[in-house]
C-alpha cells in the first residue's frame, strides 16, 4: 500500500522472504558500521577543510526523499554546492555539467562520488540500503511517475546508495525520457532478480564506475 493505492504483483519478489531481507540488512551493517567509523570521519575533517577554503557553510546537506513504500526520510550528503542557507527556490532544478551552484571541490566530490558517503549513516539507520534503486527528490518522484507507469514499483526496496542501474553508468542529469525509462528498466531488474550475489558484483563494479565515472557524472 502506497499514498492510497494498493500495488499487486504477480510474481515473486525476492526480498519479500523475511530471510532474504535479513541477510541484505546484514551485509548493510557489515559494509556501512566499518566506513561511518573509520572512512567518514576522515573524509568530513577533509570535506570541512576544502569548505571552509573554497565555501564556507553547512557540512552536511539534508534533503527529503520517498525511501520503501513512499515512507519520506531525510538524506545526508556532502555539501558539493553553495550555501544558501534557507533559499531552496533552485533544489529542484537538476545538476549540470556547467553548473554556477557547485564549488570546485563540490564537482570533484560529485564525480567520484565523495558526496554521498555520509548515506552510510542513512543505511546503519534502517532508511536506505547500500545497494538499491537510487532516491530522487519527491519532486522529480512525482515527474517521473507521470512519464513511466511503473516508476513506483522502485519504491517496493529500501532505496540505495549505488544500484544496478548506476553500474550501467545511468547517473547524472536526466534530460530525455529514455534516460529515467532505462533506470527504471534496472532498478526493477534488480528488485526481481535479488540474490545476495548480485549485491556483492554490485558492490565490485561499484569500485570500477568510481575510478572511472561515466562522463555524465557531475
Amino acid at each position: 500500500h502506497q499514498g492510497g493505492h494498493t500495488f499487486f504483483t504477480l510474481q515473486q519478489e525476492p526480498l519479500e522472504n523475511p530471510l532474504n531481507r535479513s541477510a541484505k540488512r546484514a551485509l548493510d551493517i557489515c559494509i556501512s558500521l566499518p566506513v561511518v567509523l573509520f572512512i567518514l570521519p576522515v573524509l568530513c575533517l577533509i570535506v570541512k577543510i576544502k569548505h571552509a577554503q573554497q565555501s564556507p557553510g553547512a557540512l552536511f546537506y539534508r534533503q527529503d526523499r520517498s525511501g520503501r513504500r513512499g515512507r519520506k526520510f531525510s538524506i545526508f550528503k556532502f555539501r558539493s554546492m553553495h550555501d544558501n542557507g534557507v533559499d531552496r527556490s533552485r533544489e529542484g532544478e537538476q545538476a549540470k555539467e556547467v553548473d554556477d551552484r557547485i564549488f570546485a571541490f563540490g564537482k570533484t566530490m560529485r564525480r567520484l562520488s565523495i558526496d554521498e558517503f555520509p548515506q552510510f549513516l542513512n543505511v546503519l539507520k534502517g532508511d536506505m540500503s547500500v545497494i538499491g534503486p537510487r532516491p530522487h527528490l519527491l519532486q522529480h518522484d512525482s515527474e517521473f511517475s507521470e512519464q513511466v507507469n511503473v516508476y513506483r514499483s522502485r519504491h517496493f526496496v529500501k532505496p540505495g546508495i549505488t544500484g544496478l542501474a548506476q553500474c550501467q553508468g545511468f547517473r547524472g542529469e536526466i534530460t530525455e525520457l529514455s534516460l529515467i525509462e532505462q533506470r527504471v528498466y534496472y532498478d526493477l531488474e534488480y528488485i526481481n532478480q535479488w540474490s545476495f550475489w548480485l549485491d556483492l558484483w554490485i558492490i565490485a563494479k561499484t569500485f570500477h564506475v568510481i575510478i572511472h565515472p561515466p562522463k555524465t557524472a557531475y
